[in-house]
């Protein structure tokens, strides 16, 4: 893949990137429209094609929260049409990689050093290119380390990257503004923690620290010394990414074992430590030679407050559901069903959001579960479909901490489904009266 020798950092050239976007966007408009004039059944396929083809080549030459926004989405199946989700899912993997003058100047800013002052070996040319950095790797005392590099100016452009995004959130999830502004400032929230690697740093090693004990999970060791403000030192974990895996045709057992894997490392911190992991794609997980789950990415952590915790797992862990008054009182809680609400509202969304967590609470209600259950997978998007074209839902509803807190459950069975994966899923349980 082509270097990128340079990255839009200032407000004006960032923003005048998205104006192209959008002038590409609307002559693919245009085009379409166009052809339509000849052919009247010709469907949109192309038109969003050629628009998801634009969108994501700008996004991931602006980096940072412009790119981590379509890997964000491109997990959310169920709200895109399918060449946006294909386009955008090449992001959990690579992006343009940052050129070798690009990397040794992030370093001399950092560390007053070049590379080859502070390792024995590195390659300049990155092994992996992402959102918000990209790894390279070294060799240290005969250790071979993954080093991860931030893209310059990625901090600094959030805010206003997220208002940049803005239009075109709004065409492609037709959310209403108070809606997407919530959405927007808990993300802008998350993305400021992803791009402190200090944080990361001391983050990754408490993590890796308190989930240490869990079966076929592995992580880096992480060296706070090598790292700063931009940069960080770890270990390397050899190993494939998913899509790799899968492409070796491993047994139903070895699929069990991963996903098994996968299911504790999210549900123990879930509900042991209240903290949880909130980057569930594909491209922050490796499959060891040895048959292990290797996590190499702690940079999104979502703490879950208690006034949160107990009535969100109550209701999906519990008879609470069954309980019409009870699972009324938890989605006041929660702030699915708001206080002005009429009655009628109130059976309205009491129904809809009971069928909606029924579905998602199917693989806690069994003892296990298997994730290679079509049925399954087809409510939950025909429901997310229903939803998305239902007038009632276009009205901001449910507390902040949903976006992240459904991003990881909805990112978890999607991995599993991939997987194919039949887990035992009893082994860590919500902790609620």
């Amino acid at each position: 893949m082509k270097e990128q020798n340079s990255i839009p950092v200032t407000k004006s050239q960032r923003s005048a990137k998205f104006v192209k976007t959008g002038f590409q966007i609307g002559g693919n408009y245009i085009k379409h429209y166009s052809k339509k004039l000849f052919n009247p059944q010709m469907n949109r396929d192309e038109l969003n094609e050629d628009n998801a083809t634009d969108i994501y080549k700008s996004l991931s030459e602006l980096k940072g929260s412009a790119l981590k926004i379509a890997q964000m989405l491109s997990m959310d199946k169920n709200i895109l049409p399918k060449s946006y989700v294909d386009k955008f899912t090449q992001s959990q993997y690579n992006a343009p990689p940052l050129s070798g003058p690009l990397i040794v100047r992030t370093f001399t800013k950092n560390f007053g050093k070049t590379p080859d002052q502070i390792y024995d070996k590195f390659n300049l040319h990155s092994s992996n290119a992402a959102s918000i950095g990209q790894v390279h790797t070294a060799e240290l005392n005969g250790k071979k380390l993954a080093v991860k590099i931030q893209y310059p100016g990625v901090g600094d452009s959030i805010s206003s990257d997220l208002k940049l995004v803005k239009p075109f959130a709004f065409r492609l999830l037709g959310m209403s503004e108070k809606e997407l502004n919530i959405y927007i400032k808990e993300v802008e929230e998350r993305l400021l923690e992803e791009t402190d690697y200090e944080l990361e740093v001391r983050r990754s090693i408490e993590f890796s620290e308190a989930c240490k004990d869990l079966d076929h999970v592995v992580f880096p060791t992480y060296y706070p010394e090598l790292s700063g403000k931009r940069i960080i030192s770890m270990d390397w974990i050899d190993g494939k990414h998913l899509k790799e895996f899968l492409k070796t045709n491993p047994s139903q057992e070895l699929r069990n074992k991963i996903g098994q894997a996968l299911w504790d490392f999210y549900n123990f911190q879930q509900h042991e430590l209240r903290a949880v992991h909130a980057d569930p794609h594909p491209g922050n997980f490796l499959i060891t030679p040895d048959e292990k789950l290797g996590v190499i990415d702690f940079g999104c952590i979502k703490e879950m407050p208690d006034d949160f915790y107990y009535p969100f797992f109550s209701l999906i862990s519990t008879d609470v559901i069954h309980d019409q008054e009870k699972t009324i009182e938890a989605f006041r809680k929660l702030e699915m069903i708001l206080p002005n609400d009429t009655n009628d509202q109130i059976e309205f969304y009491h129904k809809a959001y009971r069928e909606m967590i029924s579905l998602f609470a199917m693989p806690y209600t069994h003892k296990t579960f298997n994730f290679d259950n079509p049925y399954f997978f087809n409510q939950l998007y025909l429901y997310g479909e229903k939803i998305s074209k239902m007038p009632e839902f276009k009205q901001a509803r449910g507390v902040k901490h949903f976006i992240y807190v459904n991003r990881t459950n909805f990112g978890l069975y999607s991995i599993l489904q991939e997987l194919k994966a039949v887990v035992n899923t009893d082994t860590y349980k919500p902790h609620v009266k």
